[in-house]
């Protein structure tokens, strides 16, 4: 969806900004600490821990600080993060979906709620835009792992569902259970990719324009501001002009 994928192309640029690298370094090492912490401290072991440090291999954490957060949740750190998941909208009526872990739940939700009402959102109950998303797993690939036809042969093999080509690059979809097999599948065919992780894919979008789409950075810049906040998604539809303007 090119909604999504736009979305995916900010998270990238937000990434290779200095203020926000250790920001995202911290995030992804508790995610770390508390995926090794619920399974094996291996993650040949432990599926989703596996994920965890592809994912932050990806946005270039360094060795020994991955080695760090798994050695944490083995001195007990991790033990008191729980994950929550909250639903807004934003500018313009879109939906966002936030993803937290916290072991205070009563500061995130508060937080979280004040963020949403200062930049023209309002948080709803659980599952109030939930109904918009699908849980899916993606696997992310340079366009240079091959063409179109090529990719889409590969992920069809490993179980895939559907596979989105751009000059940007290839973007795979599986069930949320599969990820796991589909991307170790594809890594046998197309080499090691650029991010696989879990998602939520919009199956509805919000056509905005440069105005609301302003307004929308704003808001989603100030909830990924948040140390509890790990990832948040929104149901944004833009053309390459506006995005280019941001």
């Amino acid at each position: 969806m090119a909604g999504h994928s736009k979305w995916a192309n900010i998270q990238h640029r937000k990434g290779r900004q200095d203020a926000a690298r250790s920001k995202l370094f911290s995030k992804l090492s508790k995610e770390i600490t508390v995926a090794a912490k619920m399974g094996d401290p291996d993650p040949d072991k432990n599926p989703r821990l596996r994920l965890a440090v592809k994912e932050a291999k990806s946005s270039s954490v360094p060795k020994d600080v991955i080695e760090r957060a798994i050695k944490k949740s083995q001195a007990g750190d991790g033990d008191d993060y729980e994950e929550i998941r909250y639903e807004g909208y934003g500018p313009n009526g879109v939906a966002i979906i936030v993803e937290a872990m916290t072991d205070n739940r009563n500061r995130t939700a508060s937080n979280v709620r004040s963020t949403f009402s200062k930049n023209g959102g309002n948080l709803g109950e659980t599952g109030s835009v939930g109904f918009m998303f699908e849980r899916k797993g993606e696997v992310v690939y340079p366009a240079s792992v091959g063409d179109a036809d090529d990719v889409m042969m590969a992920a069809i093999e490993a179980g895939a569902e559907d596979v989105e080509s751009s000059e940007d690059g290839h973007v795979v979809y599986c069930a949320d259970t599969d990820l796991a097999a589909v991307a170790n599948a594809l890594e046998e065919q197309l080499g090691e990719s650029d991010s696989t992780k879990l998602i939520w894919k919009p199956t509805t979008t919000t056509d905005m324009d440069l105005e609301g789409m302003q307004k929308l950075m704003k808001l989603i810049d100030a909830l990924e501001d948040d140390d509890d906040v790990q990832r948040v998604t929104a149901n944004f539809e833009a053309s390459d002009d506006v995005m280019e303007q941001l």
